[in-house]
């Protein structure tokens, strides 16, 4: 059993600690955004073009689910790692029980309602006439699923929480290992096309939350799961949705300003358009990964080190992360944004649709390095139990894009849609900056007075 005093987050070495958690959340992130990615490049040299456009029709519905997961795992996984680091083992684990009974019931509600009426749900998100029928096809087998990935996408969050970035890793692998496999079957000698592609998504979706489960149910955990901890309180779900709902807004905009996207796109650019941006979508999950994954090394340690009023190391770990995602982003922009060609062609070998994505991604990738930076600041204030200042800079970037979109056109067509993406990239950062700052210099302010409080109370001692 784990010693509850030993946890591997009580550590002063915050650099070695955030390589340590950080690593297994890249290579975790790593994989299981192959999870759409690998959809993709199948879909796209082995069906062509309009398929992966229902792809990328289909994909706020992917993301919304996505948002309803990381509300429930990130919400918890702030609370638990704050809990841990206060000492109060048994409320935390009574937060893990409340959150993953709730991400099943959420879970199963949102595949009940996208099944009711799937054709409406995707006209009313931009589907055409022609790509409906690969939307469709692929949106209703991804719904069948749903529970599974948005407990896997919880199960993720709530084990890095207690300091096993390790297992969290590997659930990631396994799935995506497992999708890459069944895709090649369904999709290439079976010829089930996108639906073969939803299939493999969803059974490496079910194995992987499986091995999450059994992770806890082994006695392994630091935490562990108990049955009546099952039992909804309220104090703690809302502790849980009012820190989580940043993720779930961050996802839920960026799911609408996908659907504005890519309507604009049908208006200025066509089908073609749409086909591209779906690529170029996924070439962004890779490009941003780096600041969200030092976002999720940070979070447990930024968590356990303010629950424990040790300012001084939270404030470090900041410092860190952030220069650590700064010069990841850099990097990124500097290699997308010169050479684009080759990342376009994994997806598709048609000519056309590598000179279109090409095209969009030296638009789109302008501001890139500024988004991880940006990414992680938001999670700095969820890891911090900021709910203000975290839902805010979960849903600036789409509250940005969504108007963008609609004016830029005016003034430059099919460019002006794709150079919306940046400048809300570069105003967001701007403006997740303007809050981030100010928090920084209150945990200073509060390093110092922390400390004095330790200088004062042996000399009291000694004095009584």
């Amino acid at each position: 059993m784990a010693n509850r005093n030993n946890n591997v987050l009580n550590d002063d070495r915050i650099g070695r600690l955030l390589l340590k958690l950080s690593m297994p959340a890249f290579f975790g992130m790593f994989v299981m955004t192959l999870y759409n990615v690998i959809d993709t490049i199948f879909i796209g040299h082995f069906v062509g073009s309009l398929a992966i456009a229902g792809l990328s029709i289909v994909f706020p519905v992917q993301m919304f689910a996505m948002g309803v997961g990381q509300m429930i795992g990130l919400g918890g996984a702030s609370l638990i790692s704050r809990l841990i680091g206060s000492g109060n083992i048994s409320r935390a684990e009574r937060a893990l029980g409340n959150a993953i009974f709730s991400v099943v019931i959420l879970g199963v509600s949102i595949m009940g309602i996208g099944l009711l009426n799937p054709d409406f749900w995707l006209k009313l998100i931009g589907a055409s006439e022609n790509i409906l029928p690969y939307a469709r096809d692929y949106m209703i087998i991804i719904l069948v699923g749903m529970v599974f990935q948005t407990l896997a996408m919880s199960l993720n969050a709530l084990i890095r929480a207690e300091g096993n970035a390790r297992v969290s890793m590997m659930g990631m692998i396994i799935g995506a290992v497992i999708n890459i496999i069944l895709d090649a079957v369904f999709i290439i000698p079976l010829d089930m096309g996108v639906q073969g592609a939803a299939l493999a998504t969803v059974i490496a979706q079910l194995i992987s939350a499986a091995y999450l489960l059994i992770y806890y149910f082994s006695g392994r955990s630091f935490l562990k799961i108990h049955i009546r901890n099952f039992i909804i309180e309220f104090n703690i779900l809302k502790d849980i949705v009012v820190i989580g709902v940043a993720s779930f807004a961050r996802t839920m905009t960026g799911s609408l300003s996908v659907i504005f996207v890519n309507r604009m796109l049908i208006l200025y650019g066509g089908d073609m358009a749409v086909s591209a941006f779906g690529i170029v979508n996924r070439v962004m999950m890779f490009a941003i990964m780096p600041g969200i994954v030092i976002g999720q090394g940070l979070q447990p340690i930024l968590g356990f080190n303010y629950g424990a009023k040790r300012y001084h190391l939270a404030l470090r770990a900041i410092k860190m992360a952030i220069i650590a995602g700064t010069v990841c982003g850099i990097l990124a922009f500097t290699f997308l944004y010169f050479v684009p060609e080759p990342v376009i062609r994994v997806f598709t070998s048609e000519s056309e649709l590598v000179t279109s994505g090409a095209y969009a991604a030296r638009r789109v990738f302008l501001a890139l390095a500024l988004v991880a930076p940006m990414v992680t600041g938001s999670l700095i204030f969820q890891s911090l139990g900021k709910a203000t200042q975290s839902f805010l800079t979960a849903i600036v970037r789409p509250i940005f894009i969504i108007p963008l979109v609609f004016l830029l056109p005016q003034l430059w067509q099919l460019e002006g849609v794709w150079l919306a993406l940046p400048v809300s990239d570069f105003l967001s950062f701007i403006f997740t900056m303007l809050l981030l700052v100010p928090q920084m210099r209150k945990l200073g302010k509060m390093e110092h007075l922390t400390g004095e409080m330790m200088e004062v109370a042996p000399a009291e001692v000694e004095i009584n």
